[in-house]
């Protein structure tokens, strides 16, 4: 018999290691013998063991003819690790339940199959949906030639204004929203900005949640003509992320050569018309590897974002407040559709209450 349940506190499982097992993704796994859980472990970083050893090993001789519930596929290849395939034979575990099958298309279904030809019984597609959401970003990543999962956060009053027409943003939303953010900024390979929130913010772009163990993501700032001032908050606090400046050819020397000593990484990727090309800059990030990416700049970033297609996600947040006048900041800068026909539409819509603030979320792709 099945029990979805040991499927869901596989999950929990592995939530717990979201933002420190990329770019593996996070998985979990739980050994259940005559309906009590024997073993338990989740992949906790990369490089470390994986979820399926880290339960097997918990559970020792009580995994002999046991069922191992695991969110993803079993891996069957060489890596930082020994196959976990070999591992569960080894174990003498009787049945295996799986989330979701291997996203890559090339060895997709594989362990399931070494496993079935060693004597295991297999199924698979439990919780599927659920396990999948959970490494949405790796799963696009491995199937999209390695581009990461880009997601888009804004917040805005209820009539769409990020900002008063003097740039005054803090705070639209909440305290409960902005916790919520820093939790998504902890799960995130990298954080993206424009040169304009730079400037106007000063912003440390960390992941700060009080209590909580969290890494910071990489800090991606867009500055086309290297503005960035020597006091940057992203130049001169404390963190293990790096900092990147995405620039052109183009750009200052001195004010290259100067960020680099100060251990600045400087991306340069072509300009389209007079705005760097986001498209080009995904493909480089893909290749460092970053598996997801949060863009948290202002309206022309967000803007650029949607009309060059890169965007996955967006949260939307809207709190209870209106400007009432056309002269703030828009949520979403530059020239839109002519036709309602061409508006972009969110798919796998969510609703989420944050205190007095609403969270709309939804896929774009």
């Amino acid at each position: 018999m099945i029990d979805p349940e040991y499927m869901h506190k596989a999950l929990a499982l592995a939530r717990k290691a979201k933002g420190f097992t990329s770019p593996n993704p996070c998985v979990g796994a739980v050994v259940v013998k005559d309906g009590v859980i024997v073993g338990q472990g989740y992949h906790r970083r990369f490089g470390g063991p994986h979820a399926e050893v880290e339960a097997l090993d918990d559970a020792g001789p009580n995994a002999a003819g046991a069922t191992l519930y695991v969110t993803l596929e079993p891996c069957h290849h060489v890596g930082k690790t020994p196959p976990c395939t070999h591992k569960i034979i080894g174990s003498n575990i009787k049945k295996v339940v799986v989330g979701c099958k291997d996203p890559n298309p090339f060895v997709g279904g594989g362990g399931i199959r070494f496993l079935e030809e060693n004597g295991i019984e297999v199924v698979s597609g439990v919780l599927e949906e659920d396990a999948e959401i959970l490494i949405e970003d790796f799963i696009w990543y491995v199937r999209n030639d390695k581009k990461p999962f880009v997601i888009l956060k804004t917040a805005s009053t209820l009539d769409g204004r990020t900002a008063t027409a003097t740039g005054d943003s803090k705070w639209i939303t909440g305290s409960a929203s902005r916790a919520f953010v820093h939790q998504i900024r902890h799960e995130a390979d990298a954080i993206l900005i424009g040169s304009g929130t730079l400037h106007s913010d000063n912003p440390s772009l960390t992941a700060r949640i009080e209590g909580v163990e969290t890494r910071d993501p990489a800090r991606i700032i867009l500055d086309t003509h290297l503005t960035i001032k020597e006091n940057a908050q992203v130049l001169t606090q404390t963190s293990k992320a790096k900092t990147i400046i995405v620039t052109h050819a183009g750009a200052p020397v001195e004010k290259r050569a100067w960020l680099e000593k100060q251990g600045v990484q400087v991306l340069d990727v072509g300009l389209k018309g007079n705005r760097l090309d986001l498209q080009e800059l995904m493909v480089k990030l893909g290749q460092m590897p970053f598996l997801s990416v949060m863009i948290e700049g202002g309206g022309t970033v967000a803007g650029a974002a949607l009309r060059a297609g890169i965007v996955n996600k967006l949260l939307l947040f809207m709190a209870p407040r209106i400007m009432g006048g056309n002269d703030g900041k828009p949520m979403f800068e530059g020239r839109g559709p002519e036709r309602i026909k061409d508006a972009l539409e969110l798919k796998k819509l969510s609703l989420t209450r944050f205190e007095k603030d609403i969270l709309v979320s939804g896929y774009l792709k």
